[in-house]
């Protein structure tokens, strides 16, 4: 075996960001490095967490092609690990280590990449583990971090690895931290509301995490958001309080606590707050489209006043919600909520070329997200068809797309209450269109009342007795029911 294959072979039993089956498709790379980089210039985060955005920023470097200046934040990282952890930095230096030989692996320095093999397998010796299938704690950790920053499509390899961190520590305050932060992340919010309140995985977890670090203003303000949408509104004011007054400067606080603001209705604060937080981090893609909700929230309240709208204060909060949706959308350009919203935007604008053009673009890359943002897309593109470009076929497409998501959330009862409307308006004109019929026949079914459903779709047979689509739904439900 050649002196390459050997090292390779070697480096292939790291644990390294580049053994985590990290796939650049999955992740925004210019984002998250511009992330990684606020991250570290305001040196946010937990004990040890500037020195891990360093080494996470590395690997998004080396896969841009810079892998000099990869090479020298892993050294940075390696330095700022030492000087915060001392001479319990060792564990904490794997992954770097890993990382080094890989990366002088790739840049032809063998020997370079031997001695870092070699310092992994000195810890390793030093410090064993029970088995050789268990990590170290802290390996867990950065892994799960990693995956944690990196991409959506990576929170259940997340979860997993702070679990098997917690199996090892249970009472440390960063895996508990970070579970719940990952849960937070990951939990629909309205499926959330669907549950007693102390099951909720990520209420739990953010409980327990606080127990174990009650003064962390990311988790409090967490938290609040989370109760407040249960309707524990007075605990979660306690909360946000508490948080403010413990981290009144951190731009991660502010942005959550601006955005439960903005849920309980207190949109004039919690704009205020966000433009606060935008002087210190104002790459924030999160932030900005904050901001633009808040915008849009003022403009829906105008329109609210009518017969006394004052169209040059719509106009003017329109404006400000696209100048900040438009902002997150070159900082982050995968963000597809914030996408869509600029989309329908420019729609009441009339702009409607810019719009198609922002919503075609989500298309592409629709199918590999998560589906509580696939359905927040079809109600956008649906309402952008209903009421701006008068095309009900489309509409119709994309309420019944969104409808046949089963997530018992806001946009789902949207796109129900939308397809009544528009079958109710073709009724008014012919009482025999089944299109309008079968409309509320599908309604009906993922409402769940299955007896209605059968009553629509006869109607819609009756109406047109050759359509397959509806035979086979009145087959169905009446098998459901016998």
């Amino acid at each position: 075996m050649s002196h390459a294959s050997a090292l390779r072979c070697r480096l292939l039993q790291l644990q390294s960001r580049f053994n985590w089956d990290l796939d650049p498709q999955d992740m925004d790379l210019e984002s998250l490095s511009t992330r990684l980089q606020e991250h570290i210039k305001l040196r946010l985060g937990r004990r040890g967490a500037v020195a891990l955005s360093r080494s996470s920023l590395a690997y998004v470097w080396y896969l841009q092609g810079r892998p000099e200046e990869a090479a020298s934040l892993l050294n940075q990282s390696e330095e700022e690990t030492r000087e915060c952890f001392g001479e319990e930095s060792e564990r904490r230096l794997i992954v770097t280590y890993g990382d080094l030989a890989w990366l002088n692996y790739h840049t032809g320095d063998y020997t370079q990449s031997h001695t870092h093999c070699q310092r992994v397998e000195d810890i390793l010796v030093k410090y064993p583990t029970s088995s050789s299938s268990v990590l170290h704690p802290e390996v867990y950790g950065e892994k799960a971090w990693t995956y944690l920053k990196f991409s959506w499509t990576y929170y259940t390899k997340a979860i997993e690895c702070f679990h098997k961190a917690l199996e090892l520590q249970p009472d440390d305050s960063e895996w508990n931290a970070g579970l719940a932060i990952a849960l937070y992340r990951r939990a629909p919010r309205a499926l959330e509301t669907s549950v007693n309140i102390e099951e909720s995985p990520a209420i739990k977890q953010l409980r327990r995490a606080l127990e174990v670090n009650p003064d962390d203003g990311i988790l409090l303000s967490m938290l609040a958001i989370m109760l407040a949408t249960n309707q524990k509104h007075q605990e979660a004011k306690d909360l946000v309080e508490r948080a403010l007054r413990i981290d009144p400067d951190n731009p991660h606080v502010t942005r959550y606590v601006a955005k439960y603001l903005r849920n309980e209705g207190d949109v004039d604060d919690s704009i205020d707050l966000l433009k606060q937080t935008l002087q210190r981090t104002s790459q924030s893609a999160f932030i900005h489209h904050q901001l633009a909700l808040c915008y849009k929230r003022k403009k829906t309240a105008e329109l609210m006043k009518k017969p006394f709208t004052n169209q040059v204060e719509v106009k003017r909060w329109r404006r400000l919600c696209i100048d900040h949706l438009d902002k997150a959308v070159r900082i982050k350009p995968s963000f597809v909520l914030a996408l869509a919203d600029l989309a329908l935007m420019y729609g009441e604008e009339k702009n409607i070329s810019r719009a198609n053009e922002l919503f075609q673009q989500t298309l592409q890359i629709l199918p590999e997200l998560e589906k509580s943002i696939q359905q927040f897309f079809h109600l956008c593109y649906a309402d952008f068809h209903n009421y701006h470009t008068q095309q009900e076929a489309e509409a119709i497409t994309h309420y019944t797309k969104g409808l046949l998501i089963p997530l018992d959330k806001y946009e789902w009862k949207q796109c129900a209450k939308k397809l009544k409307k528009i079958a109710e308006r073709r009724l008014s004109k012919d009482k025999n269109d089944s299109r309008a019929h079968g409309l509320l026949g599908l309604v009906a079914k993922t409402e769940g009342d299955k007896k209605k459903a059968v009553e629509f779709y006869e109607k819609a047979l009756d109406c047109d007795s050759n359509n397959d689509e509806y035979l086979s739904a009145l087959l169905d439900l009446r098998m459901e029911l016998q």
